[in-house]
């Protein structure tokens, strides 16, 4: 008996021993739920493309993946904690959540400046700029949004007196224009941009025409939940989105894989990045533009008041760069 028992011992170490030298099962992926404000822009493309070319497989990461109507969505998933990562929030409804107590943290930069946003009305439009808009209605997607901002600085800034109607996306805005329920539109590319060349629609404006142009006005963001007890793998998607980030900019290939997946050709594709968004613009180590970031948010009344320095340290938590 105790020679059999010493021998089933020594076959238990061989078949632990074996399955150390030849584990049966590879570590599962980490899967994070993501949402992400308007499905196709550019700069929003970043986790689908990176997916789709198996950038996040390589980093041990699977994305669950669903799609908003803007960035007063995104957030509100984040809080809420239904998802763990939300891309494309406003700074500014970030900055407004986190200081009435949401549990919200920055993990990124999404895009900074605002060129990829515009303003247009119908082609027969009677209004010309910007000032010519009194008892006329402009659209923005959500609460808290980029573009909500936007137009607050229009209107600031521009002398705007138009009044801001939320509509969602860019599809749900263009059939409110088109039909005469909303006077002025927004857009990103690639949506619109066959329009403005068939000239049934005029771009009145864009966001870098504000000062925005100088501030980083989307983020990467996650709950404070996720970050605490699932930071290991928040690096590695951090370090995913870069090399997925730089993939979008130095290989081709990426552009097939953003046209095959919208159904756009190859030539939109790259007209959508080249003429909208600068690689500085979608690089998510820096957040620009703080102090004016804490100046709008509290003109157009996100905040109270400024967050102090230790409040942003504990706001924006960037995750620092694998070393290699």
């Amino acid at each position: 008996m105790v020679r059999t028992t010493g021998r089933l011992a020594a076959a238990g170490v061989l078949l632990l021993s074996a399955q150390m030298l030849f584990p049966t099962h590879a570590r599962a992926d980490d899967t994070f739920k993501v949402a992400v404000g308007q499905r196709g822009n550019w700069d929003s493309s970043v986790s689908e493309i990176g997916q789709r070319a198996g950038i996040f497989k390589k980093h041990g990461i699977t994305l669950d993946i669903l799609y908003t109507q803007g960035s007063g969505e995104t957030q509100q998933a984040v809080i809420s904690g239904s998802v763990d990562i939300g891309v494309a929030i406003g700074s500014l409804g970030a900055v407004g959540a986190f200081s009435k107590g949401a549990p919200v943290r920055i993990i990124g930069a999404e895009n900074t400046g605002a060129a990829d946003l515009f303003w247009y009305v119908r082609a027969d439009s009677t209004i010309k700029n910007l000032a010519d808009t009194e008892g006329k209605t402009v659209s923005y997607s959500t609460a808290g949004s980029s573009t909500q901002g936007i137009v607050n600085a229009f209107i600031s800034e521009k002398g705007m007196k138009a009044k801001p109607t939320a509509t969602g996306s860019p599809s749900a805005s263009l059939t409110q224009v088109m039909s005469g329920q909303v006077d002025i539109g927004w857009a990103a590319p690639p949506f619109g941009i066959d329009l403005i060349d068939q000239k049934k629609i005029r771009v009145l404006a864009n966001g870098n025409d504000t000062s925005f142009k100088e501030q980083t006005v989307r983020v990467i963001a996650t709950n404070v939940n996720t970050l605490t007890t699932r930071k290991d793998a928040v690096a590695r998607y951090m370090d995913a989105y870069r090399e997925t980030v730089n993939y979008m900019y130095t290989d081709p290939a990426s552009l097939k894989v953003y046209a095959d997946w919208l159904n756009i050709t190859p030539e939109l594709a790259k007209r959508s990045r080249d003429d909208f968004f600068p690689r500085d613009a979608v690089e998510p180590d820096k957040i620009i533009g703080l102090d004016k970031i804490m100046k709008d948010a509290v003109t157009y009344k996100y905040a109270a008041a400024p967050l102090t320095k230790e409040q942003l340290a504990e706001l924006i938590q960037i995750p620092a760069p694998a070393r290699k």
